[in-house]
């Protein structure tokens, strides 16, 4: 875990990380997960892959529960440093992943900017709108903070510097959460017994935030199924990375980015 990308590309050509990519391109498995280093995982994924025709950059995208469900965030920490062009593609590899994934037709996507009007945000943010706007996806203009939990639109695009901050944030709720809880039980008879009743209720909340229920976040862009899952990955999760691994590939997930990456055929 405290190798550096450069160590694991170069020296550790044995590691299971990196068998396990050579025989996925090699076509002896259709899936790849891994709860090891994450910027090995995307390195090597990229590397060993390659990256499907159109992506300039790969992108992890991640579930985070709204009002609505699921909404999905891309870029969540795959590139610190995005153009506007990137951006795009984030905006249409999520569309895709989630129109296939949650089964949502048409999915709404947001680009996440510090107001709504289009003029609004840094260099990139105001380049990317236009892309957005002209790419194969339902994009509804810029969306806020607030509006993730809001579920205003399934899929929230920013780049991967924003998007981590936002997933580490969103990761420490569920503690918060707990913490409070047993601060009011704690205050008295009468709470400990109100806790009681509510316990299921506040642990069908906390589920919804538990990175265990998604597994892993996949590493959309790479030519094969790439599933990274957290360091401290338990038996379910590291089970519902495989489920999630799967369901990539029966869907097709690879195949409809190409086909929506590819440029429009001149008449």
């Amino acid at each position: 875990m405290h190798d550096s990308v450069a160590v694991a590309l170069k020296q550790k050509k044995q590691s299971s990380m990196y068998r396990a990519l050579e025989m996925h391109r090699a076509g002896e498995v259709d899936g790849f997960i891994s709860a090891g280093n994450t910027g090995a995982v995307m390195a090597l994924s990229t590397l060993l892959l390659g990256r499907l025709p159109g992506v300039d950059r790969p992108s992890i995208g991640t579930f985070l529960p709204s009002e609505k469900g699921p909404v999905l965030l891309i870029d969540a920490g795959a590139n610190v440093d995005s153009k506007p062009s990137h951006l795009m593609q984030f905006g249409v590899m999520g569309s895709v992943y989630t129109e296939l994934i949650l089964g949502r037709t048409s999915p709404k996507v947001g680009l996440l900017n510090v107001g709504e009007e289009e003029k609004k945000g840094n260099d990139a943010s105001i380049a990317a709108w236009p892309l957005l706007k002209e790419a194969p996806v339902n994009f509804v203009g810029n969306v806020e903070g607030r509006d993730i939990l809001k579920g205003t639109v399934d899929v929230v695009v920013c780049d991967g510097f924003t998007g981590n901050i936002i997933l580490k944030f969103a990761e420490s709720f569920p503690g918060l959460l707990k913490s409070k809880f047993y601060e009011y039980a704690e205050r008295g008879f009468f709470h400990k017994i109100w806790a009681g009743l509510m316990g299921k209720t506040i642990k069908g909340m906390i589920r919804d935030w538990d990175y265990q229920e998604y597994g892993g976040v996949p590493l959309l862009g790479v030519q094969g199924v790439s599933i990274i899952g957290h360091g401290s990955s338990t038996p379910r999760a590291m089970s519902n990375m495989i489920r999630r691994a799967k369901e990539m590939v029966d869907k097709g997930v690879n195949d409809t980015i190409r086909n929506a990456m590819a440029p429009p055929q001149s008449s």
